[in-house]
Protein backbone atom coordinates (compact mmCIF):
# COMPACT_ATOMS: atom_id res chain seq x y z
CA UNK A 1 0.00 0.00 0.00
CA UNK A 2 1.33 3.27 -0.76
CA UNK A 3 0.31 6.99 0.12
CA UNK A 4 0.46 10.07 -1.36
CA UNK A 5 0.53 13.92 0.27
CA UNK A 6 0.57 16.92 -1.02
CA UNK A 7 3.83 19.21 -0.42
CA UNK A 8 3.01 22.56 1.90
CA UNK A 9 4.22 25.95 0.82
CA UNK A 10 5.43 26.40 4.36
CA UNK A 11 9.14 25.52 5.27
CA UNK A 12 11.09 24.85 7.92
CA UNK A 13 14.90 24.78 7.94
CA UNK A 14 15.78 25.71 11.37
CA UNK A 15 14.11 23.42 13.67
CA UNK A 16 16.38 19.93 15.06
CA UNK A 17 16.54 16.87 12.91
CA UNK A 18 14.64 13.78 13.65
CA UNK A 19 16.97 11.89 11.76
CA UNK A 20 20.55 12.44 10.04
CA UNK A 21 19.99 9.52 7.15
CA UNK A 22 19.25 11.17 3.99
CA UNK A 23 18.76 10.16 0.18
CA UNK A 24 18.95 11.95 -3.33
CA UNK A 25 15.88 13.09 -5.20
CA UNK A 26 15.25 10.56 -7.74
CA UNK A 27 14.18 13.04 -11.00
CA UNK A 28 16.61 16.00 -10.10
CA UNK A 29 17.34 16.01 -14.30
CA UNK A 30 13.83 17.26 -14.74
CA UNK A 31 13.89 19.73 -11.46
CA UNK A 32 17.24 21.07 -13.41
CA UNK A 33 15.23 21.84 -16.36
CA UNK A 34 12.33 23.95 -14.37
CA UNK A 35 14.63 25.62 -12.23
CA UNK A 36 16.42 26.78 -16.11
CA UNK A 37 12.85 27.68 -16.89
CA UNK A 38 12.22 29.77 -13.72
CA UNK A 39 15.37 31.65 -13.77
CA UNK A 40 14.07 33.44 -17.01
CA UNK A 41 11.45 34.89 -14.79
CA UNK A 42 11.85 37.82 -12.79
CA UNK A 43 10.63 39.09 -9.59
CA UNK A 44 7.58 40.69 -11.40
CA UNK A 45 7.14 38.09 -13.54
CA UNK A 46 6.87 35.30 -10.36
CA UNK A 47 4.66 37.87 -8.58
CA UNK A 48 2.20 37.77 -11.38
CA UNK A 49 2.80 33.83 -12.08
CA UNK A 50 2.59 32.92 -8.37
CA UNK A 51 0.26 35.79 -6.88
CA UNK A 52 2.51 36.65 -4.38
CA UNK A 53 4.24 39.65 -2.26
CA UNK A 54 7.11 40.97 -3.83
CA UNK A 55 9.27 40.38 -0.70
CA UNK A 56 8.12 36.63 -1.52
CA UNK A 57 9.03 36.59 -5.30
CA UNK A 58 12.53 38.03 -4.44
CA UNK A 59 13.22 35.66 -2.61
CA UNK A 60 11.65 32.90 -4.86
CA UNK A 61 13.75 34.48 -7.42
CA UNK A 62 16.86 34.16 -5.19
CA UNK A 63 16.28 30.72 -4.05
CA UNK A 64 15.49 29.21 -8.44
CA UNK A 65 19.32 30.95 -8.75
CA UNK A 66 21.09 29.52 -5.49
CA UNK A 67 19.54 25.59 -6.71
CA UNK A 68 22.14 23.37 -7.58
CA UNK A 69 21.72 19.63 -7.65
CA UNK A 70 24.64 18.71 -4.93
CA UNK A 71 22.58 18.41 -2.22
CA UNK A 72 24.02 18.06 1.35
CA UNK A 73 22.46 18.47 5.01
CA UNK A 74 24.25 22.03 4.83
CA UNK A 75 22.26 23.31 2.28
CA UNK A 76 19.08 21.26 1.83
CA UNK A 77 16.56 19.22 4.66
CA UNK A 78 14.98 16.10 3.98
CA UNK A 79 11.61 16.77 2.89
CA UNK A 80 9.29 15.36 5.00
CA UNK A 81 11.16 17.30 7.82
CA UNK A 82 11.49 20.44 5.18
CA UNK A 83 7.62 20.92 4.64
CA UNK A 84 5.42 22.45 7.61
CA UNK A 85 1.94 23.08 6.32
CA UNK A 86 -1.51 21.60 7.78
CA UNK A 87 -0.79 18.42 6.62
CA UNK A 88 2.69 17.95 7.97
CA UNK A 89 1.29 19.57 11.36
CA UNK A 90 -1.17 16.18 11.48
CA UNK A 91 2.28 14.23 10.12
CA UNK A 92 4.01 15.41 13.15
CA UNK A 93 7.41 13.24 11.65
CA UNK A 94 9.53 15.13 14.31
CA UNK A 95 8.84 12.41 16.92
CA UNK A 96 9.19 9.21 14.37
CA UNK A 97 11.80 6.85 14.61
CA UNK A 98 14.25 5.20 12.71
CA UNK A 99 11.71 2.53 11.92
CA UNK A 100 8.82 5.24 11.25
CA UNK A 101 11.60 6.67 8.81
CA UNK A 102 11.81 3.09 7.10
CA UNK A 103 8.49 2.63 6.37
CA UNK A 104 7.51 5.83 5.33
CA UNK A 105 10.90 5.80 3.07
CA UNK A 106 8.87 2.71 1.32
CA UNK A 107 5.35 3.10 1.61
CA UNK A 108 4.94 7.32 1.16
CA UNK A 109 5.70 9.57 -1.27
CA UNK A 110 5.08 13.78 -1.52
CA UNK A 111 4.19 15.09 -5.16
CA UNK A 112 5.83 18.39 -6.10
CA UNK A 113 5.56 21.37 -8.63
CA UNK A 114 9.29 21.40 -8.53
CA UNK A 115 10.81 17.46 -7.80
CA UNK A 116 7.77 15.55 -8.93
CA UNK A 117 8.17 13.03 -6.75
CA UNK A 118 9.82 12.73 -3.23
CA UNK A 119 10.60 9.99 -0.75
CA UNK A 120 10.92 11.37 2.81
CA UNK A 121 14.18 11.12 3.66
CA UNK A 122 14.95 12.61 -0.17
CA UNK A 123 16.83 16.21 0.65
CA UNK A 124 15.21 19.42 -0.86
CA UNK A 125 16.15 22.67 -1.48
CA UNK A 126 13.76 25.09 -0.74
CA UNK A 127 11.57 26.36 -3.30
CA UNK A 128 7.98 27.25 -4.21
CA UNK A 129 6.49 25.60 -6.97
CA UNK A 130 2.93 24.89 -7.11
CA UNK A 131 1.98 22.42 -9.36
CA UNK A 132 -0.98 24.21 -10.32
CA UNK A 133 0.41 27.51 -11.63
CA UNK A 134 0.96 27.75 -15.12
CA UNK A 135 4.58 27.89 -16.08
CA UNK A 136 5.44 27.24 -19.85
CA UNK A 137 7.97 24.94 -20.22
CA UNK A 138 9.40 22.87 -23.15
CA UNK A 139 6.38 20.18 -22.53
CA UNK A 140 3.52 22.54 -22.70
CA UNK A 141 1.93 25.38 -21.60
CA UNK A 142 2.13 24.35 -17.28
CA UNK A 143 3.27 21.51 -14.90
CA UNK A 144 0.90 18.90 -15.78
CA UNK A 145 2.11 18.65 -18.92
CA UNK A 146 6.18 19.27 -17.80
CA UNK A 147 5.62 15.94 -15.94
CA UNK A 148 3.13 14.01 -18.98
CA UNK A 149 2.90 10.47 -17.65
CA UNK A 150 6.45 10.17 -15.76
CA UNK A 151 4.88 10.55 -12.28
CA UNK A 152 2.38 7.87 -12.60
CA UNK A 153 5.02 5.48 -14.35
CA UNK A 154 7.15 5.86 -11.06
CA UNK A 155 3.76 4.98 -8.97
CA UNK A 156 3.11 1.71 -11.30
CA UNK A 157 6.72 1.35 -10.16
CA UNK A 158 6.46 1.39 -6.67
CA UNK A 159 2.79 -0.27 -6.48
CA UNK A 160 4.52 -2.94 -7.89
CA UNK A 161 6.85 -3.45 -5.15
CA UNK A 162 4.10 -3.25 -2.74
CA UNK A 163 2.22 -6.11 -0.74
CA UNK A 164 -1.19 -4.91 -2.19
CA UNK A 165 -1.19 -2.54 -4.85
CA UNK A 166 -3.14 -0.19 -3.57
CA UNK A 167 -2.75 3.84 -3.69
CA UNK A 168 -4.29 6.13 -1.00
CA UNK A 169 -4.99 9.27 -2.29
CA UNK A 170 -4.09 12.07 0.19
CA UNK A 171 -3.46 14.45 -1.83
CA UNK A 172 -5.43 17.93 -3.02
CA UNK A 173 -7.08 17.84 -6.09
CA UNK A 174 -4.51 20.36 -7.89
CA UNK A 175 -1.63 17.70 -7.14
CA UNK A 176 -3.27 14.64 -8.01
CA UNK A 177 -4.33 16.24 -11.05
CA UNK A 178 -0.59 15.13 -12.52
CA UNK A 179 -1.31 11.95 -11.75
CA UNK A 180 -3.07 9.66 -14.68
CA UNK A 181 -5.78 7.48 -12.93
CA UNK A 182 -6.96 5.35 -16.14
CA UNK A 183 -2.95 4.56 -16.33
CA UNK A 184 -2.31 3.44 -12.55
CA UNK A 185 -1.82 -0.22 -12.05
CA UNK A 186 -3.95 -0.63 -8.59
CA UNK A 187 -6.82 0.31 -6.92
CA UNK A 188 -7.02 4.05 -5.90
CA UNK A 189 -8.32 4.61 -1.87
CA UNK A 190 -9.96 8.66 -1.17
CA UNK A 191 -10.01 9.19 2.04
CA UNK A 192 -12.57 11.99 2.53
CA UNK A 193 -12.64 13.83 6.00
CA UNK A 194 -16.29 15.91 7.20
CA UNK A 195 -16.00 17.83 10.33
CA UNK A 196 -19.83 18.53 11.91
CA UNK A 197 -20.93 22.39 11.64
CA UNK A 198 -23.62 23.65 13.29
CA UNK A 199 -25.27 20.25 12.71
CA UNK A 200 -24.07 19.38 9.59
CA UNK A 201 -21.45 17.48 8.03
CA UNK A 202 -18.52 19.25 5.44
CA UNK A 203 -15.05 19.23 4.46
CA UNK A 204 -13.39 22.24 6.23
CA UNK A 205 -10.62 22.90 4.97
CA UNK A 206 -8.08 23.47 7.71
CA UNK A 207 -9.29 20.19 9.71
CA UNK A 208 -9.38 18.53 6.13
CA UNK A 209 -5.65 19.17 5.38
CA UNK A 210 -4.92 18.33 9.25
CA UNK A 211 -6.63 14.64 9.10
CA UNK A 212 -4.98 14.23 5.82
CA UNK A 213 -1.78 14.22 8.05
CA UNK A 214 -3.16 12.53 10.82
CA UNK A 215 -3.80 9.42 8.46
CA UNK A 216 -0.30 9.45 6.76
CA UNK A 217 0.48 9.05 10.15
CA UNK A 218 -1.53 6.53 11.41
CA UNK A 219 -0.58 4.34 8.42
CA UNK A 220 2.83 4.81 9.20
CA UNK A 221 2.86 3.99 12.90
CA UNK A 222 0.56 1.01 12.91
CA UNK A 223 2.57 0.10 9.70
CA UNK A 224 -1.12 -0.24 7.53
CA UNK A 225 -0.70 -2.49 4.45
CA UNK A 226 -4.26 -3.29 3.62
CA UNK A 227 -7.10 -0.77 2.74
CA UNK A 228 -9.31 -2.59 4.75
CA UNK A 229 -7.25 -1.29 7.73
CA UNK A 230 -7.85 2.27 6.85
CA UNK A 231 -11.29 2.02 8.62
CA UNK A 232 -9.65 1.85 11.98
CA UNK A 233 -8.34 5.45 12.08
CA UNK A 234 -9.66 7.34 14.89
CA UNK A 235 -6.94 10.12 15.53
CA UNK A 236 -8.75 13.06 16.98
CA UNK A 237 -12.11 11.87 16.95
CA UNK A 238 -12.26 10.95 13.84
CA UNK A 239 -14.58 7.68 12.86
CA UNK A 240 -15.34 5.72 9.52
CA UNK A 241 -18.47 6.42 8.62
CA UNK A 242 -20.09 3.60 6.67
CA UNK A 243 -23.77 5.01 5.52
CA UNK A 244 -21.44 7.96 3.89
CA UNK A 245 -18.96 5.89 2.61
CA UNK A 246 -19.01 4.42 -1.23
CA UNK A 247 -17.39 2.86 -3.70
CA UNK A 248 -13.48 4.04 -3.38
CA UNK A 249 -14.40 6.83 -1.60
CA UNK A 250 -13.86 6.51 2.70
CA UNK A 251 -15.41 8.69 4.69
CA UNK A 252 -14.55 9.90 8.25
CA UNK A 253 -16.65 12.25 10.36
CA UNK A 254 -15.80 14.13 13.81
CA UNK A 255 -18.64 15.37 15.72
CA UNK A 256 -18.41 19.28 16.72
CA UNK A 257 -16.89 19.76 19.53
Amino acid sequence: MLTIISPAKTLDYESPLATTRYTQPELLDKSAQLITVARKMSPAQISSLMGISDKLAHLNAERFNDWQPDFTPENARQALLAFKGDVYTGLQAEDFSEKDFDFAQKHLRMLSGLYGLLRPLDLMMPYRLEMGIRLENPQGINLYAFWGELLTEKLNQLLSEQKSKVLVNLASDEYFKAVKPKLLDGEIIKPVFLDEKNGKYKVISFYAKKARGLMSRFIIKERLDKAKQLQDFNLEGYAFDESRSQGNELVFTRPER
